[in-house]
Parts: C-alpha cells; sequence; structure tokens
C-alpha cells in the first residue's frame, strides 16, 4: 500500500481521513503526544516533528511518496519556511515524492473588483499573509519540477462548517457594507475541500491549479444575512465602509477590501469533484436544522 504523509493535521486533514485509510497507509505529522493519540485514533501512524524545526524533520526523508500539505505559513515574515522546512526534508529521501497536494488560498488572487476569477487570473497578492502563500506556491512548483512530481494546488475561499463560523461577530452586531459598497465574496464546506484533496491525489494534470468554491455568488453582506438567517440571530446592521473601518479589526476590513467571484469548472471537470454543498445559503441551513427535512 502506497504511503500518504500529511503536514498540516488539522480540521481538514482529518475530514479526508475516512477516504485516505482505505487507500494509502497514513502517516501524521504531529508535535505533541495528545495530538499523536488523535491522529492515531483516525487511523494513522503519527511521526513527530515541527515544520519550525528543521532538525525535527530528518525522519520524513523516503517516508512516503504521496504528500498532503495543509501546514499554513507562519504569520509573519516574507515567505514560507515551513514550506522550505518540509520540502528540503522530503528531498532528502531515495524515493520521489510521486503526487503533492497544497491547499492554498484564493487571496493569492488578491482585488479583483467583483471580476469572473479563474485559474489563468495572474496572482496580485494585497496582503502580507496572502504573499506568504504565493511564495508556498513557488516553492512547491520547483520541487515538483526538480522531483518530477504530480503538484495539485487547491486554491481555497472561505472554509465554513459547523464550529468553523463567524457566529461572534453576528452577536456582537458588528456591521457589514451597504449593498452599494458591498464586495463579493465565496465560499466552500470544509467536507467538500476535504473530498477534493483526496481526489487531486490521484487525478488531474501534474502540474495545475484549481478554485475549490461551491456555485454561490453571494456578497459578504448577504452570506452574513445567510449565517444570521440559520442561526436565528439578527441580520448584521449595514454600513458605509468608513463606519466599518471604525468599528472593525484591521484582519476584517482586508476581507473587505476584496472582491471576485471565483469559477469552479476545472475542479468540477477534471478532479470529478461532486459538491455535496453546491450552495452555501443550503449548507447553512443544514448546519443549524440538519433535521428539517
Amino acid at each position: 500500500m502506497n504511503r500518504l504523509l500529511i503536514a498540516g493535521c488539522g480540521d481538514i486533514a482529518s475530514r479526508a481521513m475516512p477516504w485516505l485509510v482505505r487507500r494509502f497507509r497514513v502517516l501524521a505529522l504531529v508535535r505533541c503526544a495528545e495530538s499523536a493519540a488523535h491522529w492515531r485514533a483516525l487511523g494513522a501512524q503519527p511521526v513527530r516533528g515541527d515544520l519550525d524545526q528543521p532538525t525535527t524533520l530528518t525522519r520524513l526523508a523516503g517516508l512516503a511518496t504521496y504528500v498532503l500539505h495543509a501546514a499554513p505559513p507562519p504569520d509573519r515574515g516574507p515567505g514560507d519556511p515551513r514550506t522550505r522546512n518540509l520540502l528540503a526534508a522530503l528531498a532528502r529521501g531515495d524515493s520521489p515524492i510521486r503526487s503533492l497536494v497544497y491547499i492554498s488560498t484564493t487571496g493569492v488572487y488578491g482585488d479583483c473588483q467583483g471580476d469572473e476569477v479563474d485559474e489563468t487570473r495572474p496572482v496580485r497578492a494585497m496582503t502580507a499573509r496572502a504573499r506568504r502563500r504565493v511564495a508556498a506556491e513557488s516553492l512547491l512548483r520547483a520541487f515538483a519540477r526538480r522531483q518530477g512530481a504530480a503538484l495539485r494546488i487547491l486554491r481555497a475561499p472561505g472554509i465554513y462548517a459547523a464550529g468553523r463560523l463567524p457566529l461572534e461577530r453576528l452577536q456582537r452586531g458588528d456591521p457589514v457594507l451597504s449593498s452599494d459598497q458591498d464586495v463579493f465574496t465565496n465560499h466552500i464546506h470544509a467536507d467538500d475541500l476535504a473530498h477534493a484533496a483526496c481526489l487531486a491525489l490521484m487525478r488531474g494534470p501534474r502540474c495545475r491549479v484549481y478554485n475549490v468554491c461551491d456555485d454561490s455568488r453571494l456578497s459578504m453582506g448577504d452570506w452574513y444575512d445567510a449565517m444570521a438567517d440559520a442561526a436565528g440571530l439578527d441580520r448584521p446592521p449595514r454600513a458605509s465602509r468608513e463606519v466599518c473601518a471604525q468599528r472593525l479589526s484591521a484582519a476584517s476590513l482586508s476581507f473587505m477590501g476584496e472582491s471576485r467571484q471565483l469559477e469552479n469548472a476545472r475542479v468540477k471537470r477534471e478532479l470529478r469533484l461532486a459538491l455535496a454543498y453546491p450552495d452555501a445559503r443550503e449548507g447553512l441551513q443544514e448546519i443549524f436544522n440538519p433535521f428539517r427535512n
């Protein structure tokens, strides 16, 4: 059985495990005993190591020929040393990597002023966190060329699921932009992203980028309205950009500075991804009212 290494053992990788363990011997890179126990219970073999400490990664050389890389870059700095450290460790192995999947972000496109955006759009990252993702993608492409590995980069927008919703913003009554100033936002259910990651390990051209998003075309305000309606909370007040700038954090404001409508035809065509949650409104309703039907 082929061996798969997971780097970035978080929620998305956990959701992928039932599919993965039927097809791979799964090894999970973990930093602590508690995490090791969790992943062992899911069916993985834990491997101790820390992407921020290269000397702990020596065991990764030759350990697996498939890699699911879901670890985010650090919160600061110009590049992604975690990806660099991981790839350096993998490169020391005798067995070349056959397939590598990386979960990136659609933030690499920057502000597209509401345009429709497919994977041919040049990257124009506007935030430091998005620029770190661009750096990671570049490192991975160079590694794949040297190794002859298949590389599929999954660019994900806002990931949602139970426990992954900003309900505290609704509870505080934080404003969202007025309709005339609003931006388009994009979403994907965590289960659909996990499924796409599994399929990308096995399918698609050898070096390919995919927008992994649902079929919704929502403004940010409509997204928060739909969330409030599903959760039984008050809809957020609408306000001008100037008022929002006075009341919201810099991180929240940064998302209001980018607008794009993502195209997802490629991921459906090439990976044959069938979305379980094609409409974000219906996905939200199922989270809060799972037995409504």
